[in-house]
Order: C-alpha cells, then sequence, then structure tokens
C-alpha cells in the first residue's frame, strides 16, 4: 500500500499547492481592485509568506509548509492560507484518538503517518462581508487512506440571499458526484460546526466531510479537488457585493462579538486545531484561524 500512495500522495500535495497559489492570488487582486468605498486610501494588503516546519522527537525531517498570512488589508483584515505536508510517526495520544475515532487497528504497531492540505480562514474589514473557512487535506496510514474537508460561512450580519447563493454552488460542485453528497454533508456540516456550550452554530454552514474513503481513489480525489474549484466561486461574488457596504459602530461591535464564538469553537471543538497541536505542527500555523481582534459580553 506504501508505494502504491507514492504518486498519489505527490498529486495530492501538489494541487493542494496549486489551490492555495491561486487563492492568494485571487485575494491580493480583489484588494489591489478597492479603490473606492471604505479603506480605499490604505495600502492594498499583500501575504506574508513563511516556512513552517513539523517538530519530530528524534529531531528527523518531518515535513513542513507555507504560512500565508495577510493583515490589515483594505478588504482582509486577516486572512491566512496555509498548506503543509508533514509525515512520520504518530505520538501515543494521536494513535489513541486515531484508533478511537477512525477504527483502525494496527496503529501501535505501526504508527506511521503522511497528511497533506490546505486550510483557510478570512476575517474581513466590513462586518457585512462574512468570514470564511474552507480546508481540504488527504490522510495515509499503513492501514488506510482518506480525504476530509469542506467549506463554510460565517456572517456577523447575515444575509439570506448570500447564504443561499453559497449553499448553491457547494451543491453545483457537489451534484456531478452524487445527489446524496451534498445533503449528506450540509447535514454533516452543521453537525460538525456546532458549539453546543452556545447552543448554537458557528456560522451558516456549508458542508463537511470526512474518512472520505469509497474504494475509488481518483472518484475521491476528484471530490476533493471540486470542493476546492468551489471556493472562490461561492466566496469572491459575496465579497464584491459588501465590500462597500457603509458599516456602524455597532456594526463593529456585533462583528468582534461574532469573532469571539468563533474563537472558542476552534480552541475547544476543532478536530484539525487539536490534531496540529498534538502532532507538532507550528503552532503560529496551527492557530493561524483566530480572529486579529474579538470580544466577549
Amino acid at each position: 500500500m506504501t508505494e502504491q500512495f507514492d504518486d498519489r500522495k505527490a498529486r495530492a500535495s501538489a494541487w493542494f499547492r496549486s489551490l492555495r497559489d491561486q487563492i492568494v492570488a485571487a485575494f491580493e487582486a480583489m484588494e489591489d481592485s478597492q479603490t473606492d468605498g471604505p479603506l480605499s486610501d490604505m495600502a492594498p494588503g499583500r501575504f506574508e509568506v513563511s516556512e513552517t516546519r513539523r517538530a519530530s522527537d528524534d529531531g528527523s525531517d518531518a515535513g513542513g509548509g507555507l504560512m500565508s498570512v495577510m493583515r490589515g488589508g483594505r478588504v482582509f483584515e486577516k486572512v491566512g492560507v496555509n498548506v503543509s505536508t508533514v509525515y512520520g510517526k504518530l505520538g501515543a495520544r494521536a494513535q489513541a484518538a486515531m484508533a478511537a475515532r477512525k477504527g483502525i487497528p494496527g496503529m501501535a504497531d505501526d504508527p506511521r503517518f503522511w497528511a497533506s492540505g490546505i486550510s483557510l480562514v478570512a476575517h474581513m474589514q466590513n462586518p457585512h462581508v462574512p468570514a470564511v473557512h474552507m480546508n481540504t487535506r488527504m490522510f495515509w496510514t499503513p492501514h488506510a487512506a482518506w480525504f476530509g474537508g469542506g467549506s463554510d460561512l460565517n456572517p456577523c450580519i447575515e444575509y439570506d440571499e448570500d447564504t443561499e447563493a453559497f449553499h448553491a454552488v457547494q451543491k453545483a460542485h457537489c451534484d456531478p458526484h452524487g445527489e446524496d453528497i451534498y445533503p449528506r454533508f450540509k447535514a454533516w456540516a452543521d453537525e460538525y460546526f456546532y458549539v453546543p456550550h452556545r447552543g448554537r452554530a458557528r456560522g451558516v454552514g456549508g458542508i463537511f466531510y470526512d474518512d472520505l474513503s469509497t474504494g475509488d481513489w481518483e472518484a475521491d480525489f476528484a471530490f476533493t479537488q471540486d470542493v476546492g474549484r468551489a471556493f472562490l466561486k461561492a466566496y469572491l461574488p459575496l465579497v464584491e457585493k459588501r465590500r462597500n457596504t457603509p458599516w456602524t459602530e455597532a456594526d463593529k461591535d456585533t462583528q468582534l462579538v461574532h469573532r469571539g464564538l468563533y474563537a472558542e469553537y476552534n480552541l475547544v471543538y476543532d478536530r484539525g486545531t487539536k490534531f496540529g497541536l498534538e502532532t507538532g505542527h507550528d503552532a503560529n500555523a496551527v492557530l493561524m484561524s483566530l480572529p486579529p481582534l474579538a470580544k466577549w459580553v
């Protein structure tokens, strides 16, 4: 199984990097095009790019990636687009969690793993422009391999037509892979992005999936690529539509409170945050998703 997946690992890793490049270019172009309206007198935002490394227990190469963060732009207050390809051996806690959640036997005997993916979170200057999250990933062990990811919208000021438009694009990219896919993965997102201690959802949903391993790797990879392709098509029109909407101090306050909810979810419940910190990945890259400012009432 190891040799069989060498080419597939390389293809998946290259796709995530390509998607990263597309998104970074599109976001910087959005900054350049903000020539009137709020904050247009500021310099257009640019991504600061730094390499990240995963720390291994024995000092051996354990992979890494690129962390790309834009702060204080005309449109984006903070946005991070990270890609990584990491590998090595899972520690005891990660092995136990993997075995318990995935039901994978043999992890204690052979705890090797390989994981690659892209993770994005955008927090916006204008409270009327929704925050957004997207990630897709491939995970491999000698015992099983799978894809996961999703995309969800997190407005602090909700517009029903924006929610409908975002979901429509997700559905359009899911339907070619099976008409049951969108409703199933939408329901999964509604369940996954729920904040139990607040009794509410983090945002207005999207799609979420994990453990995607149908036995047809090519089909699973093609679906994961379409989830990535859907992102800019779903999100950029909403940014374009709302970025020049005037806002009030009350709107900004609403945004900061909602960001507090977002931070709570990511620190308490998000699996990616827990996995990244437990496996020794760069903490700054793992916590990139946190908003630049937030408040609690």
